[in-house]
């Protein structure tokens, strides 16, 4: 269903639709939609992490200067997002859709997996820029997941948005390419965290 539409369309009617199973059914597994895509996104970024590790592997360069490793780290990561359109989108549904409708336990649940996932990221990136420190990679990955989760609707114009731009390109300049814009900015939060650290 995520690859057909966004996930605000997503109803926990279609869900129980496609699985074949009466909605009742349902939440007896799950208390929610919210629930179920919670669950969804842990998933996406085990896979999206497991991934991630590879690609990191294949692009790093160990004895490349600073600069060029940590701009390996924002291309390798850049890219590997942009290819997960899924997980984007829940990652900016999270904290204002996907967290509202459970309960405590869930919510509890929840973060713990995400603070274990931030914390794998955190470790990628020291493997790729070791100069960082555990607490400032940890940090970095976190603002990493926080841009892209804000980014990513920034980058989907809906249809009357890219008839605007097509209709006057003055407007252009507010259409954003994902992969270009969060690389950029993972370079500046790499650049800064680094200086910061050195102070």
């Amino acid at each position: 269903m995520l690859a057909e539409m966004p996930v605000a369309q997503v109803t926990l009617n279609e869900l129980s639709r496609r699985a074949g199973l009466a909605k009742s059914n349902v939440l007896r597994y799950f208390e929610s939609r919210e629930a179920v895509l919670l669950e969804l996104l842990d998933s996406a970024w085990q896979d999206w992490l497991a991934q991630l590790e590879k690609d990191l592997e294949a692009a790093a360069e160990p004895a490349a200067p600073l600069p060029g490793r940590s701009d390996q780290l924002a291309a390798g990561l850049a890219s590997s997002l942009a290819s997960r359109p899924m997980l984007c989108d829940l990652i900016s549904a999270q904290a204002a859709v996907l967290e509202r409708n459970v309960s405590p336990q869930v919510a509890a649940q929840y973060k713990r997996a995400s603070i274990a996932d931030i914390a794998a990221l955190g470790r990628l990136t020291r493997r790729c820029v070791p100069e960082l420190g555990e607490n400032e990679a940890f940090r970095l990955a976190g603002a990493i997941v926080m841009m892209s989760g804000a980014l990513w609707p920034h980058t989907q114009p809906s249809a009357a948005l890219l008839a605007a731009y097509e209709a006057d390109p003055a407007l252009a300049a507010m259409r954003l390419d994902f992969a270009t814009t969060i690389r950029e900015a993972v370079q500046v939060m790499i650049a800064g965290t680094l200086a910061r650290s050195a102070r």
